[in-house]
């Protein structure tokens, strides 16, 4: 039961501070930043340099299927290499030992 009553005071103090800080979160505006244009070959430059297109502008759909062809994405073999690194990455976390300072033996 006393290990309760610890979870509870801890909840205690965490309810009002995670309260406060989802108010702060969604009271906050939205960022403004400088608006985006396209040029010619596709590439995202702002509006205000020389060659910039005006905002709302697209590329042609054929211009566009070219371009997705000359940048394909990555490889299946890429995807699941990345996906493997970030197992074992996570398994490491997983195996690492229990560590929460409480006891002596932890910090010798």
């Amino acid at each position: 039961m006393a290990k309760m009553g610890g979870t509870f005071r801890r909840l205690r103090f965490a309810a009002p501070l995670l309260t406060g800080l989802a108010v702060m979160g969604w009271g906050s505006g939205a960022a403004w930043s400088a608006p985006t244009c396209l040029n010619r070959a596709g590439d995202t430059v702002r509006c205000d340099r020389a060659g910039a297109m005006p905002r709302g502008w697209t590329l042609p759909p054929a211009e566009a299927r070219a371009r997705a062809l000359a940048h394909p994405g990555p490889s299946a073999a890429q995807i699941w290499e990345a996906a493997g690194l970030l197992a074992l990455f996570f398994a490491l976390i997983a195996l690492m030992p229990a560590f929460d300072g409480r006891r002596d033996q932890d910090w010798q």
